[in-house]
């Protein structure tokens, strides 16, 4: 029996690297057409697991890649974020942020919830993001076809997709639901006129942008946190993140999934780290301890999470540590 070696390890990949530099001679000229034809792309990204008897869709809009700044996390220096990237098997001082709405299907009723980057930045980022119209229609949903969308909060991942490249609807056929308490914040103009800033003035600039549109007014409706939205899916208060950030509980048949919005952005940071403070989180003190209440909840009850910026397909569950929360991802299954 041969013994497994560094140096053993390291003359197999050398051999591997080597045998693939002489691809011609060992492959076909189907099998290279085909790789030609699928180069920097891969296959599109959605995964189905059921609730009781709803249907739920996740659907990547893809990853958002850039060297971070010092201020990412702001009660930690840049070495302590790099010390949690290299713990995580990650690049130092680059970020990487998925983002994964998801669809609900239930009695025949199509809801979205979040809508991610747009169309026009598939186009921006060089498909990087802005992938979700594109994935959802190749998981076989049409966008013509989503009756609602629910909105979590109004960051421009999460709203920015309500509308195409052109400006005209994505889902031309939806009501468009969203939180109560944070379309009253943010839609006062004296909210609008205290920020300084370049990011909230810029957030502002791009809700007021969107949510100006004409036909989005037209589909416009509030709810409040602590009631149904739409059936199966309850609204749930997790300020913080934004005045009014909203998280939402699918629930059929004694089965429930939490799906979390931004309570944490990448679990690597900030689900390891409670008490860390991302710069997006506008009121910092607020979201750490909804965090840490939401995460006890979770961890406790066994409750599945759907995370937004969470790895895709983004579906785990929460674990308490002595230092905070670990997440554990649900097996992939090849049914639903």
């Amino acid at each position: 029996m041969s013994e497994l070696t560094r140096r053993g390890l390291m003359t197999a990949a050398a051999t591997v690297a080597a045998t693939s530099a002489m691809g011609p001679l060992f492959s076909a000229q189907p099998a290279r057409a085909q790789a030609a034809s699928a180069a920097g792309q891969q296959a599109a990204g959605w995964y189905r697991y059921k609730v009781g008897d709803i249907e739920v869709t996740a659907v990547t809009d893809g990853i958002n890649r850039f060297k971070f700044p010092d201020t990412f996390v702001l009660n930690q220096n840049r070495d302590a974020v790099n010390k949690a990237l290299e713990a995580a098997f990650m690049q130092k001082d680059m970020m990487e942020i998925p983002y994964t709405p998801i669809v609900v299907k239930n009695g025949g009723k199509i809801t979205v919830i979040d809508t991610g980057t747009s169309e026009a930045n598939f186009a921006n980022s060089k498909g990087a993001a802005g992938q979700f119209t594109r994935n959802l229609a190749a998981s076989g949903i049409d966008a013509k076809d989503v009756s609602t969308v629910i909105i979590s909060h109004y960051h421009g991942d999460h709203i920015n997709g309500l509308l195409k490249a052109d400006n005209s609807l994505t889902y031309p056929n939806a009501e468009i639901l969203v939180p109560a308490a944070e379309h009253k914040y943010f839609m006062d103009d004296a909210e609008m006129n205290k920020q300084s800033g370049d990011r909230m003035v810029g957030v502002f600039k791009n809700l007021r942008r969107v949510f100006g549109n004409a036909e989005v007014v037209k589909r416009v409706k509030t709810y409040d946190a602590g009631k149904e939205v739409v059936p199966g899916v309850n609204a749930v208060a997790t300020y913080g993140h934004t005045p009014g950030h909203t998280s939402h509980v699918v629930s059929s048949g004694g089965k429930s999934v939490f799906v979390q919005a931004d309570i944490t952005n990448v679990p690597f940071l900030f689900t390891r780290n409670p008490g860390w403070h991302l710069m997006f989180d506008q009121i910092p003190d607020m979201a750490e301890a909804t965090r840490r209440k939401t995460y006890d909840m979770l961890a406790t009850d066994k409750v599945m999470l759907q995370g937004f910026h969470y790895p895709f397909p983004a579906v785990a569950y929460i674990e308490k540590t002595s230092s905070g929360y670990r997440e554990v991802p649900v097996p992939w299954s090849p049914t639903i």
